[in-house]
């Protein structure tokens, strides 16, 4: 039922390395025209570790693994493409819908196209003002056995419950060359990661590992952003609570908050957040993309029976 670009499929069948990438993040999460900068440096990213990009998205009602440019062009212009999460991608299918996958999305529809490594900014988490309110991306996250590359969970939300909640779940987070959980915007937060990796294929060898033990959760690799434009953590936790203030105020609520606590925490640094937004997108796509291909290297020497060459 999913689509697959002819690149992706191609890739696929000769056990090639793919990374998924979401589309809420071009159609809903950066402004224009940021959202194409943000395409052409990720998917440049993936190209240079020798892996293969695949966008996805609920397209006029099919769900696809690879955007073709007409379809990539909507999705940029953002005219009639609605958010959609795990939960609504049988609605906007049935519905024949332009819909923008969320974290919890693209899990769903990458994990059963077979694509095993997802690179994206930053994962939803519990929120703030309503701890009761968790982003679907926390349950997608503790049923799909990925690999998934961010800069942690998006600033705005309540990262000390987020980080708990993912432990509760059984999802390792890994920091990749990190012991500490970056804060999206900021280097760190001074929240302590369950273990660490220095290279890619240490990350391939945990996820192998955490496959082989019959373990059906994502394997969250986070690194922080990087450190040239990376902001103060005490400048965007400020920026953070004046916006939450602001949404409060304006009564946001629901789907609506993150889009708009991302603008006005970019509003706060002067466009500096943005920059930061575009950087980890690249990085964390560039890093998908090794690990990617060090998990195919590891399948490519597996004998029949599972033996490996020496």
């Amino acid at each position: 039922m999913i689509r697959l670009q002819g690149e992706i499929r191609a890739a696929l069948d000769a056990a090639a390395p793919v990374v998924a990438l979401e589309s809420s993040v071009i159609a809903q999460g950066l402004p224009v025209p940021a959202n194409r900068e943000c395409v052409e440096r990720m998917t440049a990213a993936v190209r240079a570790e020798g892996a293969h990009p695949a966008i996805t998205a609920v397209a006029r009602g099919v769900p696809a693994l690879g955007l073709e440019p007409d379809e990539l062009e909507r999705f940029l212009a953002r005219d009639g493409v609605r958010k959609v999460s795990a939960r609504d991608l049988a609605v906007a299918v049935a519905q024949g819908a332009d819909g923008a996958t969320t974290v919890a999305a693209t899990l769903a529809l990458a994990h059963r196209a077979g694509v095993s490594v997802f690179a994206t900014g930053g994962i939803g988490g519990v929120h703030r003002d309503a701890p009761f309110d968790e982003s679907a991306d926390l349950l997608e996250l503790a049923r799909t056995p990925m690999i998934v590359v961010c800069a942690g969970a998006k600033a705005i939300l309540d990262l000390p419950a987020t980080l708990e909640r993912l432990e509760t779940y059984g999802v390792p987070v890994v920091g990749y060359r990190t012991a500490d959980l970056p804060g999206f915007f900021s280097v760190d937060t001074g929240l302590a990661v369950g273990a660490r990796a220095e290279t890619p294929d240490d990350v391939a060898r945990m996820f192998l590992a955490h496959r082989a033990l019959g373990r059906e959760q994502a394997l969250l690799v986070v690194q922080p952003p990087p450190a040239d434009v990376a902001l103060p953590r005490a400048e965007v936790e400020a920026a953070v609570e004046r916006a939450l203030a602001r949404a409060r105020a304006e009564g946001v609520r629901g789907s609506a908050v993150t889009p708009y606590l991302l603008a006005a925490v970019t509003d706060a640094t002067h466009g500096r957040s943005l920059k930061v937004n575009l950087a980890l997108l690249e990085q964390n796509a560039r890093l998908a993309a090794s690990i990617a291909r060090a998990l195919a290297e590891h399948h490519q020497n597996r004998a029949p029976g599972g033996k490996t060459h020496r």
